[in-house]
């Protein structure tokens, strides 16, 4: 199919979920509107009530750039950002590409996602995340996330080939696919994503990974945060494992132990030490990775990224049987 290239967006949304983001904002959309509003796109920014500068720098942008529109988002997850999106302005679009605040572009993105979605028998395009840090702790992190260190070989944590997925980083979502399924779940904070590929897979839509592009990943800048983040993350996964009862992986089997193992290990202490072995075969474990990155990376400090990977384990174990507690709780009421 061949389309004029300035029409080549006219059939796609562009939708920005975002909250406080006055630091990343107005860059964002500079590009957005420079590069694809000439070329049909619509492109709708989704702000959950900030408090900062956000809506200002966005309205401003957007008295300049007819195609793009402020939305409010009452609901203020991300979740409720897209759905709230598609509902109001769908009609007569067939994409929809989901763009986060907290990365960074290549020029060509959007372009990329709508010529694989020409060529390729899919009804979802997901995406590879590169973590990059300026320095610190961040540095520390982008190298854990980029490695199976951290990410534990997940296909859209690396620079992977083309194929067929169960799940990945949302990119770009035929809008028929996404209110088939009924868009996603706005009782999520984190995790809508996978578990709305879940409901595509039900369905029997197909998700395809792609590698003529990417995308730039900010981790979090220090461990609190990172923390948070990554506890938020566990409690999104078991929410959605008890609301589809999907078979577990074996790279997300291992680190929901490490919480487990690591309650062991601290009654191990007290009573017998055997009981500390599965916590300390999984430090010796994240021992020999950080040692290999290191050598992988020719540089020290990928042994340190072993900071910011156990934190992201324990973190996320944590937040999984956390979630596991809170929604028996809930259910019980």
């Amino acid at each position: 199919m061949t389309i004029k290239k300035n029409e080549e967006l006219k059939d796609t949304l562009i939708i920005i979920p975002c909250l406080n983001e006055e630091a990343h904002i107005a860059h964002l959309l500079e590009w957005l509107t420079s590069e694809y509003q000439d070329k049909g796109a619509t492109i709708i920014v989704a702000d959950g009530g900030s408090t900062d500068s956000t809506i200002t720098i966005i309205k401003d942008i957007a008295s300049r750039n007819p195609s793009l529109k402020y939305l409010h988002n009452p609901k203020k997850l991300q979740s409720a950002a897209v759905n709230l999106a598609v509902k109001e302005y769908s009609n007569g679009k067939k994409y929809l590409i989901r763009i986060d605040a907290h990365s960074k572009y290549p020029k060509d993105y959007c372009s990329k996602l709508i010529e694989e979605a020409e060529k390729i028998d899919c009804d979802s395009i997901t995406v590879s995340m590169l973590s990059i840090g300026s320095d610190g702790f961040q540095m520390l992190a982008a190298l854990a996330q980029n490695s199976k260190l951290g990410n534990g070989g997940s296909v859209h944590r690396l620079l992977s080939e083309g194929q067929y997925v169960d799940h990945g980083h949302h990119a770009l979502m035929k809008i028929e696919a996404f209110s088939a399924v009924g868009g996603y779940d706005e009782t999520y904070s984190h995790n809508e994503d996978a578990e709305l590929d879940i409901r595509l897979r039900q369905a029997n839509f197909k998700i395809w990974h792609t590698a003529t592009t990417f995308i730039e990943y900010f981790p979090r800048d220090n461990p609190a945060r990172l923390f948070r983040q990554y506890v938020s993350y566990g409690k999104g996964r078991a929410k959605s494992y008890l609301k589809h009862k999907y078979k577990l992986k074996l790279r997300q089997l291992l680190p929901i132990m490490v919480f487990p193992a690591a309650v062991l290990a601290l009654i191990g202490v007290f009573t017998n030490i055997i009981l500390a072995l599965p916590f300390v075969l999984w430090l010796l474990a994240s021992v020999l990775l950080a040692l290999d990155l290191a050598i992988k990376e020719k540089k020290i400090a990928g042994f340190f990224a072993i900071f910011p990977a156990v934190i992201m384990h324990f973190s996320w174990s944590f937040g999984f049987w956390a979630g596991l507690f809170l929604e028996k709780l809930k259910n019980d009421k």
